[in-house]
């Protein structure tokens, strides 16, 4: 399964099997964490066989049988959530095509301390729980390209193909208060793209950018545009 066929399938899923991780599984996602670590300036931790964290009271939606999952923390920053958003969902769609199941999850869970680090200068933002699902999830009801962005019969198709691919981005509570607006090419001839967050009393609509602007990416062809400020 590619990167582009992971965002079609990618349902979020809060019940799961009693099934482990394969080491190479394990292995693989651990080689990314550190990729996304790297580039990202973070501290995401892979946390495995540890069944405290997704049990109790919760706020938001039924998790069961989840022993596995990242823990998104980061070096308090302005531009922390966009970047938890960003890289987790990499991680969540690599996920995917190894046949795992995940859900993006901000505050119902338990704070295990022994079960992951976070440094003095750091902030753990959100899990994403992780696992073989017992079920594959269930498809959102999305808003349309011309809710999103100023898509138009003059827009190239790589843009539309990236609205497309942003809008089955997982968001909080399936909000989806993001827009791409195409700007045209600059002085260099590079088209160029800008994303933005709306309001929302929720909240995580930083993280929610990130994650769409990865979809967008994937979808688009990051070697058709650049981001603009």
């Amino acid at each position: 399964m590619t990167l582009q066929e992971a965002i079609t399938v990618r349902h979020s899923v809060r019940k799961y099997i009693p099934q482990p991780l394969t080491q190479e599984m394990i292995n693989t996602l651990q080689a990314k964490v550190e990729a996304c670590n790297q580039e990202g300036n973070l501290h995401i931790q892979l946390i495995t066989n540890e069944p405290k964290a997704f049990k109790g009271k919760m706020a938001y939606g039924t998790f069961s049988g989840v022993s596995n999952y990242f823990a998104m923390v980061g070096p308090k920053a302005d531009d922390l959530s966009e970047r938890i958003g960003y890289f987790g969902e990499q991680l969540v769609l690599l996920a995917q095509t190894l046949g795992l199941n995940t859900c993006w999850v901000g505050l119902t869970y338990n704070n295990i301390k022994e079960a992951y680090q976070i440094g003095k200068e750091e902030k753990l933002c959100c899990m994403i729980a992780l696992g073989f699902g017992d079920d594959p999830g269930r498809n959102m009801k999305r808003k349309n390209p011309k809710q999103v962005s100023n898509i138009s019969d003059k827009t190239p198709q790589w843009f539309e193909e990236g609205v497309k691919a942003a809008l089955l981005a997982p968001t909080a509570v399936n909000q989806q208060k993001f827009y791409f607006e195409y700007l045209g090419a600059d002085a260099n001839g590079k088209p160029r793209v800008k994303a933005k967050r709306g309001f929302s009393l929720i909240g995580y609509t930083k993280m929610d950018l990130g994650i769409a602007k990865y979809h967008f990416e994937l979808g688009a062809g990051i070697e058709n545009f650049e981001w603009a400020d």
